[in-house]
């Protein structure tokens, strides 16, 4: 009996940089089937890429999967954008799954913010009868309230009620931490119906031997972060840690590889602290020229906004970083910290503590060449060991009924 078909709903795929691209591709070299239901590509610059539009590249194929793209209003630079951008999702996918003749044998949903993206989903398997599996990125109410700042009761009761709606209505839910898992129990949601399946980073984030020149290489420690700069990210930390280092006459350059929402307020906030000379702002990067670009550097960094949603997020740059085996520098708390600890793989700081942070690559450049090499290895072993992608692969494939 051959593989069957999967039906992938997700508001961001390729050319958008998300982890599913990855996950669908290998789907399709173990022989399924796979088409994807997605957005027009704006995320997160927020305005449609190169050669998308309403009426432009709406099908294609891409990997050997169909891609499927639905009407959706670009998110823009401001919470209205977003919202619309959010809703139109929802809407087209309505009228998507309501007059679509494709017929899958399983729905997985790739969730992170929206969750309301996964409502179409649901209807569509429900319509079909087929099993519906959804991938937690995101917790939602949580995400809304501590992310966006809603603390509205009715609107976060009716966020409530749908993640509870969604989460009745899948077979399975697999979610990225521990803690996700207990969170989503939580809700009422049977023990068994909750898997944790952590994420992997793809093949090509390993240690590379080219080093990008995007990255200075004078004798000036680099400590590099790549990916999405919104306010989730707790960035605003770095400027106050450059003042804090300049001060103290200790010179680290920080690179800033990506672009989002809260670029503009960075940069704001450097130049407020007169620190320029401590960044080097470099913008969005194809994720296959990381590896390069994390071989130049001496650290990687991660950090988060404090407050107690973060501590329950690993996100997937971490599992990037430890697959190209460089020693982290994190100023986060919860999952990311044991990780980070448990492998022995850098170095963590007090969430938000730009005083700590400070105190943290003070550390890390007075280490040993071999200390920092031990990081390396460790950051490499623990990799194999827990997020192996061909044994994650194997274990979610499992589920397929």
């Amino acid at each position: 009996m051959g593989k069957k078909h999967i039906l992938v709903i997700s508001q961001y795929f390729y050319p958008e940089t998300f982890r599913i691209n990855d996950i669908a591709t290998e789907w399709v070299k173990r022989g399924y089937k796979v088409t994807v239901v997605t957005g027009i590509p704006n995320y997160p610059e927020g305005k449609f890429y190169k050669g998308y539009g309403w009426f432009r590249n709406n099908r294609e194929i891409w990997n050997g999967i169909e891609i499927i793209r639905i009407p959706i209003i670009p998110r823009g630079s401001n919470s209205i954008g977003l919202i619309l951008n959010y809703l139109s999702f929802v809407v087209s996918g309505f009228f998507w799954k309501c007059f679509t003749r494709i017929k899958t044998d399983y729905v997985f949903i790739f969730e992170v913010s929206p969750m309301t993206q996964a409502l179409f989903g649901v209807w569509y398997a429900r319509r079909r009868k087929i099993p519906c599996y959804i991938y937690v990125q995101d917790l939602w109410p949580e995400n809304v309230q501590i992310a966006a700042g809603v603390n509205n009761k009715k609107i976060l009761s009716a966020i409530g009620k749908m993640a509870d709606y969604i989460y009745k209505r899948c077979t399975r839910i697999f979610v990225t931490s521990q803690s996700f898992a207990e969170s989503v129990k939580a809700r009422g949601v049977e023990e068994d119906k909750v898997i944790y399946w952590p994420q992997y980073a793809e093949e090509f984030y390993r240690p590379v031997p080219d080093k990008s020149s995007l990255i200075s290489d004078d004798g000036i420690t680099n400590i590099t972060f790549t990916g999405n700069i919104g306010t989730a990210q707790g960035l605003e930390i770095l400027p106050e840690t450059a003042a804090a280092l300049k001060k103290q006459d200790i010179r680290v350059r920080f690179n800033i590889i990506g672009d989002g929402r809260n670029k503009k307020n960075l940069i704001n906030q450097i130049q407020e602290k007169q620190v320029d000379e401590y960044f080097n702002l470099v913008g969005w990067q194809p994720a296959e020229d990381i590896p390069s670009i994390i071989s130049a550097s001496d650290a990687a960094f991660l950090s988060f906004a404090n407050n107690p949603l973060y501590s329950m997020t690993i996100p997937a740059k971490l599992q990037s970083y430890m697959a190209c085996g460089i020693p982290i520098i994190g100023s986060v708390s919860g999952e990311s910290e044991r990780i980070i600890t448990e492998s022995n793989c850098g170095i963590v700081c007090k969430i938000g503590d730009y005083h700590d942070l400070a105190k943290a690559i003070k550390q890390f450049i007075d280490l040993s060449p071999e200390e920092k090499n031990r990081m390396v290895k460790n950051a490499e072993n623990y990799t194999k060991l827990h997020f192996n992608k061909s044994n994650l692969i194997d274990f979610i494939e499992d589920y397929f009924i």
